[in-house]
């Protein structure tokens, strides 16, 4: 049994980070921490370094539940990376940070988030900061 945690560097990462891991607690599961940019982005600001990485899997120490970090870089966009990884581990739930956005930003830049919720094969949590 596994969760998915769909990371990005922050008080919404740390926020998701910290639901990922009560999730896994509660459900007996551990959680694959996922972040991922596209491989051609020179700077990405959802982009992990290890220091953050590291106080993700602090935080999941906390919780005391395994994991496992998946620091991705691919031709596909994140939401697609979040999704193959739950569908290659059977994932039990993926967490996702969702951020204020107006319905023209989404709209217009689309929304890793909301593509995960909407396609997704398992539960989504969603959390806000």
């Amino acid at each position: 049994m596994t969760v998915v945690l769909a990371y990005a560097p922050g008080d919404l990462g740390t926020a998701t980070a910290r639901s990922a891991g009560r999730s896994a607690a509660l459900l007996g599961s551990k959680v694959v921490i996922v972040n991922a940019t596209r491989a051609d982005r020179l700077v990405d600001p959802r982009w992990a370094d290890e220091a953050e990485l590291a106080h993700v899997i602090e935080i999941l120490d906390e919780a005391q539940v395994g994991h496992e970090v998946r620091h991705l870089k691919s031709g596909a966009l994140p939401a697609d990376v979040v999704l193959e990884v739950a569908e290659e581990v059977a994932a039990e739930l993926i967490v996702v940070g969702l951020r204020r956005r107006t319905p023209v930003g989404k709209l217009v830049l689309g929304s890793t988030p909301q593509q995960i919720l909407l396609r997704a094969n398992c539960p989504v949590l969603a959390v806000k900061a």
